[in-house]
Parts: structure tokens; C-alpha cells; sequence
């Protein structure tokens, strides 16, 4: 079964969770984009329900760019791995004509504690912990569109670790877990429901969304990776949009993010206790729908 990330069972108590991810600049600060290509690729181990123990750091540099920028880039991540309670212990790089950066993790988890993509099943609740629109708001930037508030609550939601928010869970028991990434929220919902055989009901307006995304989807400012995501759901009418839904606003749903958060699937009791231990740990997660019987993803 298809999983955020690789487990090789090392005994009865013990597996490795492993993943890799890594690509271009996103941002124009060297050490942030680091910061946050860090986070991404330490995400899928928080999907898990694992605990990063190394990371060995993926660069591509042009021979034409300073190598003080590669070094502030490193240090970003570095920084990054080293808040997760991790150990970068090396990497390597290669010359090529795009800048690039990422990481390839390691972690721990017990092997009858893993989150999955396919054990959510009928009446479970749906949360989110991040906000959506990190791929509109940067694409805002690159076009000179973006306000400094609203890049500033970007840059922040993007280099904010998944850690607490998946030891909460953890502590929780929670069995049914994704990260919210590239392929955007209905890609990544859509891999949950087709392992765990069941269908999700998602309300588009409580969708938790950054400063200025929706204004930005309003002015037409997507990314390319959003109409393949868009095209990607809808096949097959896999997702079904109800009536009357607003155009732009329902455009967030396949806006691919970066250092997404984590999207949960648990009974609704649990799910109140995860949502009451966010709150007091300061960490946000949004109720945005249910899981039901049958196939597909209905938004309304």
C-alpha cells in the first residue's frame, strides 16, 4: 500500500520510516528556502507517526551562483533538521544548471503505531493543522503581487515543523494520517479514501486558508502545478463539487502545497481530544469534513 514514506521493520517494536524530497527555490532568502525545503522533507516521517533521528542534506548548484548562498542554504536546513531533534550527519552535491535542495530522512517508529493513508473508515472526522495556499501566495511573490504581510504568514506556516502536532497524535493513538503537499488537499485526501476504501464529505468554507490566498485565486495567480492537480481529482468524477460553490475559492482545494500540514482521519471522540491538545500547544487544527461510506470526495 502506497505511504508517505518507506518502513523496513528492524523487530518486533522498532522500524525505520524513510523518505526523501527536495526542489528548486521558493522563496528568495537562501537560508529560509533551506529552512523550508528542510521542514517539507522531515513532514513524511511526521506523517508516519515517526520521530526523525538523521537527515543527510541533497543539494544541485550552478557553477555561476555564489557558493556563500549553498551555504546559506545548508545552514537553513541544518538549523531545521537540528529543531526536529535530528542529526545531519552529511550529504551530497552535484553541479547543475537549476538550483535545488532537500533532505533524505530517517526515522523511528513502532511498527503497530504507524499513521496510514488506509485505515480511516465511515463516520471518522477530517482535520487539518495548516492553512491552505502556500502555492498561490508564492506564485503571488514571484509575480510582485504579494503583500509582505501576507508572504510573511506564508513563509511562517511553511517553516513551522509538523512535530508537535504529530506527537499529539501519537500520544492519541491516531492510526489514519497524510501530509498535505504538491499534489494539494484533494490529491492527498484522494490517496487516503482510495487506500482506506471509503468515501470524504469536505465543507470548501471551513477550509482553514493563508492571509491573501483567496483574494490572489480571486485575481487568477495559481501555479502550473495547480490545473494538474485540478484535472488529476476530477478525472473520472472522482470529486464531486456541489452547486453554487465559489470558483475561485474552490481553487485552493488543488493548490499544491509546500510544507503542507497534516490531515487526519479519526473517530469523532479522539478527534475532539486532538483538537482541545493542539489548542493548548498552540498548534492549529481545523475540522473540515467527515469520512463516509462509498467511494469519492464530495465537496460542498
Amino acid at each position: 500500500m502506497p505511504d508517505d514514506a518507506g518502513v523496513f521493520r528492524l523487530s518486533a517494536d522498532t522500524a525505520l520510516v524513510q523518505t526523501v524530497d527536495f526542489f528548486p527555490p521558493i522563496v528568495d532568502d537562501a537560508y529560509t528556502f533551506g529552512a523550508i525545503a528542510a521542514a517539507n522533507a522531515l513532514s513524511d516521517v511526521y506523517a508516519m507517526g515517526g520521530k526523525p533521528i538523521t537527515a543527510l542534506a541533497i543539494a544541485a548548484w550552478p557553477a555561476d551562483l555564489p557558493p556563500e548562498l549553498l551555504s546559506a542554504i545548508l545552514q537553513g536546513g541544518a538549523d531545521k533538521v537540528a529543531e526536529a531533534g535530528a542529526v545531519l550527519v552529511g550529504g551530497h552535491t552535484v553541479q547543475d544548471q537549476e538550483p535545488k535542495y532537500g533532505l533524505c530522512v530517517t526515522g523511528l517508529v513502532h511498527p503497530d503505531r504507524m499513521m496510514l493513508k488506509g485505515a480511516a473508515q465511515p463516520g471518522d472526522r477530517l482535520l487539518l493543522t495548516k492553512a491552505l495556499g502556500t502555492g498561490i501566495v508564492t506564485t503571488a511573490l514571484k509575480r510582485g503581487l504579494a503583500t509582505e504581510n501576507d508572504l510573511n504568514a506564508t513563509v511562517a506556516s511553511m517553516l513551522r515543523l509538523n512535530r508537535r502536532t504529530a506527537e499529539l497524535a501519537a500520544e492519541l493513538g491516531v492510526r489514519s494520517a497524510t501530509d498535505i503537499t504538491g499534489f494539494g488537499l484533494l490529491g492527498h485526501a484522494a490517496e487516503l479514501a482510495r487506500n482506506s476504501a471509503v468515501g470524504l464529505r469536505i465543507r470548501l468554507h471551513d477550509l482553514p486558508l493563508l492571509p491573501g490566498a483567496l483574494a490572489y485565486a480571486q485575481a487568477g495567480v495559481f501555479p502550473g502545478g495547480l490545473e494538474r492537480n485540478r484535472i488529476a481529482a476530477l478525472k473520472d468524477n472522482y470529486v464531486r463539487m456541489a452547486e453554487g460553490l465559489d470558483a475561485a475559492h474552490a481553487m485552493l482545494l488543488f493548490d499544491p502545497q509546500t510544507s503542507g500540514g497534516l490531515f487526519f482521519a479519526l473517530p469523532p471522540e479522539q478527534a475532539a481530544q486532538l483538537q482541545a491538545a493542539c489548542a493548548a500547544a498552540g498548534e492549529p487544527c481545523t475540522d473540515i469534513g467527515e469520512v463516509v461510506a462509498g467511494a469519492g470526495i464530495t465537496v460542498v
